[in-house]
């Protein structure tokens, strides 16, 4: 069976709580878990000792078994000195605009431009007819 170690949410609406459970590849993510081996609460400071608990015994174990812990999970045990870090990710398109959002940004931009002018045009037409 393969076994994965990854969070399960729990907590209220926009007050998240986690656990860090060993589960099935297959189970969904609130569903069903071998064992519990951890929590974690974001909503605490980062310095704070009880943001992340973790029973390290089980841990160990898990990761003998064959558990493959998921990219958050792994920063954990890579902080807690479980595993090696996780090599960091580089993702610089990640924060790049969609193609269809420049078109639709170029677009708001000429109509802005032709109002300006349209503007400016309304503007002078009465003070060349006031001056004649």
């Amino acid at each position: 069976m393969a076994t994965k170690i990854r969070l399960a949410r729990g907590g209220r609406k926009k007050r998240p709580y986690y656990s860090i459970v060993v589960t099935d590849v297959r189970s969904p993510r609130d569903g069903r878990y071998i064992e519990k081996i951890g929590s974690y609460n974001p909503l605490l400071a980062k310095d704070d000792e009880k943001r992340v608990v973790l029973n390290e015994e089980r841990i160990k174990h898990w990761l003998g078994e064959g558990a493959q812990p998921t990219d958050r999970v792994a920063k954990f045990l890579g902080k807690a000195g479980l595993i090696a870090m996780p090599a960091q990710k580089n993702n610089p398109q990640k924060g790049e605009q969609s193609e269809k959002t420049k078109m639709r940004i170029a677009d708001k931009e000429e109509k802005r431009k032709a109002a300006e002018e349209a503007a400016k045009e309304a503007e002078a037409a009465p003070a060349e007819e006031s001056a004649a």
